[in-house]
């Protein structure tokens, strides 16, 4: 029997190619659509149950430079002397007459000792108990002043004590003396309610500003309420988890609006970047559920690298051993893993449940290859003109930054309006000094001879009085003023023997209307009898600065260092986030230049209805630093994973550009637009810092998101050429 020969075996086709994580994450939030959603109503639910618990405990912050010279010449004060600085202030004006007055005068003593009976008061001092010195008495006599020392946190002074004294004082002595409040922690006190009253009218703005704009993109209403309730899931998600924080440690009330400004804008751009990407996926024939795993593997994948970008750049805040920018910290990062999680896990489930609601009904006609290829397409080929021309246009406009100046804040945060503000005025344009801001010196060893004598301590009162913005130096030894003794030592105040001695250095209006901090360094250059510690409220603002100004350089590094890394993980080059770097420091010089020439010099103060003092305060420029340079990243991220996505399936980083910059640009402009028009809104705002962050920050935000993403990205990355992918992944 003839053998019949075997059939040959078909050859076994490979096995596919296993998916990315991410498109399986994608596959499966469409198989699990509902429970996805049903889980995050109840994440919503919790949050915005924990969120409302989260902002009462929100605690009010001072600048403060824990450890600092400062900070011991305080603790000394305390201590030792049972005393320190005053941190309030009541002006008492004579209805009749002036303060010298018999009647004032026992007017004025009653209300020292109102003051001074207060629960929670520790001193209360004022002109008539102080023998009538010249620096508690106005030029023309009709005011004098009550200077009060309140200890305790913050929250308590401005809380709890505060609240009671105030109205107290406020009823003054009828028909002869009416009084109103002043000094920093009223200042500050005045400064919280306009803030949240600022954050509630900027949101009336916001709202139905961003939803036109969506809906303007978009072409979709429901479309345009989704990326909404996505950041109002960020907002509720960033405040509960800052509900976890306030369990170990405290966080200031002004990085509520941060968070909800944030929250609602990144949220929004992380959800236009998947709803584009969904969009997309669909017009190229994909089903519902591919479109939304690809959306979840090429979007989900950006908008990972965006939130870890900007929460390292607000995490470097951590270096900085102050509460008050620590607290920024902790709610820009909760807000970003909300927008994270909303965008990357929750939206996908709502496109798979609904995604048609989110395409247009008609798509919008392209001529050829659109606006933004012609434009790459054009920047590419004459790079060094169109980069040249930018880059000059933007040094201009950050030019300004070299006359930065910075300053110590005041109530001059506050709008004229407020009654702590004008109570300040008062005492700026009618005293010729100001008793709480004085700067005071602790004696940590004994002089030879008596601590309390008219020796080494008259000498050293009598050479401080003589220094330039001095108006008088209190001490045991007698009051001096221009080097000549115009009083009476008060050992009990300053310190009997045994304890050792302190002196206030009580500036001049002058220098006060300055930079008091210059102050604080001569007071600190000139040579003591004994070994001192400084204090007082200037030398405390001169201390917090400096902490600030000498750390700036390690968190430069280290935000540079880590969004660097951060990039070369995504892109595999070395010389994409050194180029990113060097463009988004150009955005920040934008930045700069437009605070300072705005809120430094004045400009536009009519405008936007603030008064500028001339500088800035070191701490919102380092918070804007941070802030501006995580979402000028996000940006960077979105524009680069389109053109490394191009490039690794034609291998031109010409046309990968072109492409990229086609595809990503009109999101890019549509997501800068939204978030500049959230931080906008905070130009209402009545306390000037609100207005500077929200000013500055839509001046970055919009700076980065049109000239340097659509002219100097094309243009630096055709000039490095291949040297763009160097080295290339293997």
């Amino acid at each position: 029997m003839t053998a019949v020969p075997a059939r040959p075996r078909a050859a076994k086709a490979p096995p596919p190619p296993p998916l990315p994580r991410l498109r399986k994450l994608g596959y499966f939030l469409v198989r699990r659509r509902r429970l996805v959603l049903s889980l995050a109503l109840l994440a919503f639910v919790a949050a915005a149950a924990l969120a409302a618990g989260a902002v009462p405990r929100l605690s009010l912050a001072r600048f403060e430079a824990p450890g600092s010279e400062s900070d011991r010449a305080q603790a000394e004060l305390v201590n030792r002397f049972q005393t320190g600085s005053p941190d309030l202030v009541f002006l008492v004006t004579a209805v009749k007459g002036g303060v010298d007055d018999p009647a004032v005068a026992a007017a004025g003593r009653e209300l020292t000792a109102r003051a001074k009976a207060t629960p929670g008061v520790a001193e209360a001092a004022s002109y008539w108990t102080r023998g009538n010195p010249a620096t508690l008495r106005s030029g023309d006599g009709r005011h004098a002043l009550i200077v009060v020392r309140v200890p305790g946190d913050a929250d308590h002074v401005r809380g709890t004590i505060l609240p009671v004294l105030v109205p107290r004082m406020g009823e003054g002595v009828a028909g002869v003396a009416a009084v109103r409040a002043g000094g920093g922690e009223e200042v500050f006190r005045q400064t919280i309610p306009l803030a949240r009253q600022d954050f509630v009218r900027a949101e009336l703005v916001i709202f139905p500003l961003v939803f036109a704009l969506l809906w303007w993109y978009l072409r979709r209403a429901v479309a345009a309420l989704v990326p909404i309730l996505a950041g109002v899931f960020a907002m509720a998600v960033g405040l509960a988890l800052l509900r976890g924080v306030l369990v170990f440690t405290d966080v200031s009330t002004f990085a509520l609006n941060l968070t909800l400004a944030m929250g609602l804008g990144l949220g929004i751009d992380y959800c236009l970047f998947v709803i584009a990407r969904f969009r997309e996926e669909t017009r190229a024939g994909r089903e519902r559920a591919d479109a939304v795993a690809a959306a979840v593997e090429h979007a989900g994948r950006t908008v990972i690298f965006s939130g870890l970008t900007v929460a390292a750049s607000l995490a470097v805040l951590f270096a900085l051993p102050f509460g008050f920018l620590r607290s920024f910290a902790y709610a820009g990062i909760a807000v970003v893993a909300g927008g994270v999680a909303v965008a990357v896990f929750v939206l996908p489930a709502v496109l798979a449940s609904a995604g048609g609601v989110m395409l247009p009904k008609r798509e919008r006609p392209v001529r050829g290859e659109g606006f933004w290829h012609g434009l790459a397409v054009r920047v590419m080929r004459r790079p060094l003109l169109y980069g040249g021309a930018a880059t000059a246009a933007l040094l201009v406009l950050a030019s300004p930054f070299l006359g930065l100046n910075f300053g110590t804040a005041d109530d001059r945060i506050l709008p004229p309006s407020a009654p702590a503000r004008q109570t300040q005025d008062v005492i700026r344009q009618n005293f010729p000094a100001e008793e709480t801001d004085a700067i005071q010196i602790v004696a940590t060893s004994t002089p030879s001879g008596d601590i309390s004598g008219a020796g080494d301590i008259s000498a050293y009162a009598a050479t401080l009085s003589r220094l330039p913005g001095v108006a008088q130096v209190d001490s045991a030894a007698g009051s001096y003023a221009r080097g000549e003794r115009t009083g009476d030592g008060d050992p009990a105040r300053f310190g009997p023997a045994a304890r050792g001695t302190w002196l206030s250095v009580v500036p001049s209006a002058h220098a006060l209307a300055g930079d008091p901090v210059d102050l604080v360094a001569a007071v600190r250059a000139t040579p003591a009898p004994f070994e001192r510690l400084v204090g007082g409220y200037p030398a405390e603002l001169a201390d917090y600065r400096a902490s600030i100004v000498e750390r700036l350089p390690l968190v430069l590094a280290l935000m540079l260092g880590v969004t660097f890394v951060l990039l070369f993980a995504m892109t595999r080059s070395l010389l994409i986030p050194l180029k990113a770097t060097l463009l988004n420091l150009l955005s920040l010089g934008v930045m700069f230049g437009a605070i300072v020439w705005i809120f430094q010099e004045g400009n536009l103060s009519g405008l936007l209805g603030f008064t500028a003092t001339g500088t800035l305060d070191a701490s919102i420029p380092i918070l804007m630093l941070c802030v501006a340079y995580g979402l000028s990243m996000d940006y960077e991220v979105f524009l680069l994973s389109r053109i490394k996505e191009e490039y690794d399936r034609t291998g031109d980083t010409t046309r990968a550009v072109a492409a990229g910059l086609r595809k990503s640009a009109p999101l890019i402009t549509a997501a800068g637009g939204i978030l500049a028009a959230s931080f906008a809104a905070y130009a209402t705002a009545s306390v000037s810092f609100v207005q500077m962050l929200g000013v500055g920050m839509a001046i970055a935000v919009l700076a980065d998101a049109t000239v340097i993403r659509a002219i100097l990205v094309p243009a630096a990355m055709r000039l490095a050429g291949p040297l763009n992918w160097w080295p290339r992944r293997r």
